[in-house]
Order: C-alpha cells, then structure tokens, then sequence
C-alpha cells in the first residue's frame, strides 16, 4: 500500500512499504517536519501584494513552522493553506497584513503586533477570544480602551482630557456637581453652581413632599393680543396683550389643561379695548369678594390668576370688574 499524508504533510509509510529506505523517511518526519510544526520558526517576506506559503507533502514548507515572523515591505495579504494548524504570527513590518486562506476574509494583523491564530480548515481566525483573568505589566492605555493609570481614587470620577490619561475629579463634601466651562470640567458644590440649567416643559421640584412646577426668576411674557386660551407652558408668565379690538383671554378647564395646583399668571392689558376673561365651567372668585363668572379687565389693567383648587381660581389686581 503506497504511503498517505497527515494533515501536517507527515508521510504515512503504507504497510510493508520502503524497505531499506523507511529510516529516511522516518527521520525527515521526525527530524524536520514535525520539528518545524511543534517549534518552527522563520521569516517569510511579504510584497504588499499576494504571497503564498504552503505545507508540501513530505517536505519542509513555509507554512508549516509554528512561528512565522511577517518580514518585508508589508501590506497586502498572506495566503496559507486549508491544514487545521495553529499560526504565531509577528508582523515585523510597517503595514497591517491580513492572513487568509485563498478566497476568504481571514485576519488583518497591524504592524508590530503578534497574535495567535488558527486556520480552522476553512479559514484563518482569531485564535483566543476569552480570558478568564488578565494582569498587565503596564497600565493599558486609553488608545486601547483603558484609563492610562495603574490605580483608581476610591469615588474619583474619570474624565478625558485629550492626553494619554484619564483625568479623575474628586469627589467634594457638600453634594457637589460637575460643570464644564466648555473646555474643562471643574467640582463644585450645588449651592455655589451658576449656569445655564434647560428644564423641558412640565418639570418640578419636590419639597419632599410635594411636587411644585419649576418656575422663574423673572415673569417671562407671552404675547396675544386676540383672543387667545391658556396653555400649560403659560403658568409662571404673564400675558401681554396690546390689542386694538375686542379681545377674549380663556382660562381652560382642568379637564382640557391641567395647571398645576399653586398656578399663577399673570394678564397685563396695554391695548386700547378691555379684555374679557373667559371662565367657562370654572368657579373664578374675583379676590375680595363673592363674585365669580367671567372678569373684564380694563385698559392698562393688570390681573393675576391663582389656580387653588382642580377648577377653582383666584383672580386678583388693578382694573378688574
């Protein structure tokens, strides 16, 4: 029976084959062959182009070496035969290389690097993708997703600062807060924090007990000089209206708008025609008094509106009837 081949190119001598000659070729599989495949290592030379290496039958092969250093040029691919094999490549050039077998996808290997990997019969892959633990000798550097130190503050909160390192700001004692000036970022207490701070609309601060609508510093204006009805954003504002005729403010139901118990706003009339203001199916006590129903205020009259129950509101000012 004529000899076979292993999957490394070992020759299988056939029984009763190679008389007076099997030392031979028994020493180059054990000498050389399997040698190269445990512990091979050389240097093949890469174009940039397409360079291929093989695994000849009973014959040394580039490819069969278990450590191959990349050397030349670089770039380009390395193309290694279909043989189940581990590879330890270093890509002793200036330019990433990709290992594959002819037709696939394979590995791109970066300059300088060296990793491990495998050509699986179909093609060349990673050959490691977990680790159960790792420990480094260095610290692993934010271009490859670590923080660039060895040690970490206990509450220290990490932030970039465009170097090699990750920048830690401490924690402070008083509740504190990071703010950035658009260039750095600084620690500083909630007391002491100015800035700009955008609420959408709705928010509220709680007192620990109850939830109030976030409001202003200043009385910003809404302007509406025709007939115009409340919104839920208008609470807090005031309503300024400079019409030149007939004019209707509607304050809305709960049902149709639900301001916030504690809703205040406030409607200033610098037009030429009283405003009437609207309370359909709201129970609207004019401040002082009993009276309730729809209010008309007057030219260069100001009235503010105090919502204190689900559809009961106050209105108090200058110029009401």
């Amino acid at each position: 029976m004529a000899s076979t081949y292993s999957n490394l190119g070992i020759e299988l001598i056939g029984s009763g084959e190679q008389t007076g000659t099997w030392g031979t070729t028994t020493n180059t599989n054990l000498g050389t062959l399997i040698d190269q495949a445990i512990g091979g290592y050389t240097t093949t030379a890469c174009t940039g182009g397409t360079d291929t290496i093989t695994i000849p039958n009973g014959a040394t092969g580039v490819a069969r070496n278990m450590f191959l250093e990349l050397t030349g040029t670089g770039g380009g691919t390395l193309v290694v035969p279909t043989n189940k094999k581990l590879y330890f490549i270093y890509n002793n050039t200036a330019s990433a290389i990709t290992v594959k077998v002819t037709g696939l996808t394979g590995v791109s290997v970066p300059a300088a690097a060296k990793m491990v990997l495998v050509c699986n019969g179909t093609d060349v892959v990673v050959a490691q993708n977990y680790l159960s633990s790792l420990t480094l000798g260095a610290a692993l550097p934010v271009a490859s997703g670590g923080t660039g130190s060895t040690s970490l503050t206990a509450n220290t909160m990490l932030i970039g600062n465009g170097t090699s390192a990750l920048l830690g700001l401490a924690p402070g004692t008083s509740g504190n807060v990071a703010i950035s000036n658009g260039t750095t970022w600084t620690s500083a207490t909630v007391t002491s924090f100015a800035g700009t701070v955008t609420a959408s609309s709705g928010s509220t601060i709680s007192d620990g007990t109850t939830a109030f609508a976030i409001g202003y510093l200043a009385i910003p204006q809404n302007a509406q000089s025709s007939n115009y009805t409340l919104v839920l954003i208008d609470g807090g504002k005031h309503i300024y209206s400079t019409n030149s005729g007939a004019q209707s403010i509607t304050i809305p139901t709960n049902a149709s708008v639900a301001f916030p118990i504690g809703t205040a706003l406030t409607i200033v009339n610098n037009g030429t025609t009283a405003i009437t203001i609207v309370t359909t199916s709201l129970t609207v006590y004019q401040a002082g008094t009993t009276n309730t129903g729809n209010r008309t205020l007057a030219t260069k009259g100001i009235a503010t509106c105090l919502k204190v129950a689900t559809d009961t509101w106050f209105i108090s000012g200058a110029g009401i009837t």
